[in-house]
């Protein structure tokens, strides 16, 4: 056998088993959760139906397919518990990513600009927080904010306040809780990009006259776009779905749309509602994923 066939085997198999991993762990899923959503809610084990046997035969197949219907999306259009969930979701992930660009990107272009041998110390320090059970890090934060909890006792004690506030159990919690906990997100693909930007471009911007506030949103920022979408993304798609931040530390007043989806799949029993809530919400994911792989075309045709 040939040194060529040898190497072409696992060259060939490396660039098929992602889409292997993409139709086990992702279509075949989807294919599941998407029949359950043209399906009707019944006082069952599965609670839905149709249900179809194999062994029944195509009969029962094509039985169970022709009673799939779009019941349950038409339900989300004309439902306004669910279009105020997922709009909320929406406002709250992009008000979030806003937030945390602004915090994010002075600490990656700190990083970027620190000598060599500090850069590794900085990364290990914002990965860190990983180090620790997301929800035990969610709970700290119910401590800290909590009537009588640590931020209240450090006012108290600045005298800035007289009585303590009220922290918990409003979105300014619930948003201190999402910064905190996607703000390594952020950073790092911008600390990725900031590094790769070479020092000549910002030094020959300045030999032509450029102020540094010039070079930074003429050069600087424009270079960085690609870390600027990559953290947007990176926070903006789990934050939509976010359940255990908003559950703990925001107001019941408005549900996000992942805390709808907890309570018709555990709390009503409602799977086929569910199902069709997640099938919306992957797509609504889906188009801020579309809109970045085009910006990345057509920046790619533009630096050739």
């Amino acid at each position: 056998m040939s040194a060529r066939r040898i190497f072409s085997r696992p060259a060939r198999f490396a660039a098929i088993a992602p889409y292997i991993w993409m139709v086990l762990f992702f279509l075949v899923p989807f294919a599941f959760v998407a029949k359950i959503s043209l399906s009707q809610t019944a006082i069952a084990q599965p609670p839905y139906t149709p249900v179809f046997s194999l062994a029944d035969g195509l009969s029962s197949l094509r039985d169970a397919f022709a009673a799939l219907s779009l019941d349950n999306f038409r339900l989300l259009l004309s439902d306004d518990l669910y279009l105020s969930s997922y709009l909320r979701s929406v406002v709250v992930a992009a008000t979030s990513t806003a937030i945390l660009l602004l915090i994010g990107y002075p600490i990656a272009f700190g990083m970027a600009r620190l000598p060599r041998r500090w850069q590794g110390i900085a990364m290990m320090l914002v990965i860190v927080p990983f180090w620790t059970s997301f929800l035990i890090r969610i709970y700290a934060w119910v401590n800290i904010l909590q009537h009588d909890g640590l931020l209240n006792q450090i006012l108290l004690a600045l005298h800035l306040v007289s009585t303590p506030a009220v922290w918990l159990s409003t979105d300014s919690a619930m948003y201190v809780g999402i910064v905190y906990s996607y703000l390594p997100f952020m950073i790092l693909p911008l600390f990725a990009t900031l590094t790769k930007l070479e020092p000549a471009l910002e030094e020959a911007a300045a030999d032509l006259g450029a102020s540094p506030r010039e070079i930074f949103w003429l050069v600087t920022f424009p270079l960085s776009l690609p870390g600027v979408g990559a953290g947007a993304l990176l926070c903006f798609i789990p934050v939509v779905g976010e359940f255990v931040i908003p559950d703990l530390l925001a107001g019941s007043k408005s549900l996000m749309i992942g805390q709808t989806l907890w309570l018709e799949f555990f709390t009503n029993k409602d799977w086929p509602v569910a199902s069709s809530i997640a099938v919306v919400l992957l797509v609504v994911l889906l188009l801020p994923l579309l809109l970045y792989d085009r910006l990345q075309r057509r920046q790619l045709e533009e630096s050739r």
